[in-house]
């Protein structure tokens, strides 16, 4: 179970898998430029809202994920399914399309 904002979401990924929550795309440029939605750039940042258990290794254990909820990620532009809870987009990633943790 994690929280996003003031809402709690259920939602438990399988293996490996993480949900993470996207940063909005800049609106503007540093130009001061407002930018409409078809010409933002696709986020590759968000916090992570829920984790899944681990992929399951061949001796019957589960791998530990090197990412936790609350954890800010930097995944690949086209990585993961979107789907949309509670009205807020979110990505379902594996462990492997996230490329590096902020902070």
């Amino acid at each position: 179970m994690a929280a996003t904002k003031s809402k709690t979401i259920n939602l438990r990924p399988l293996d490996d898998r993480v949900v993470v929550q996207p940063t909005e795309a800049e609106s503007t440029t540093a130009g001061g430029i407002v930018l409409p939605d078809s010409a933002k750039e696709k986020p590759q940042r968000g916090t992570v809202v829920a984790v899944g258990p681990g992929k399951l290794l061949d001796s019957g254990a589960r791998g530990e994920l090197s990412v936790a909820v609350g954890d800010v990620v930097i995944y690949g532009k086209y990585g993961g399914s979107e789907i949309e809870v509670d009205g807020e987009e979110m990505k379902i990633l594996r462990e492997s399309d996230i490329l590096a943790k902020i902070g």
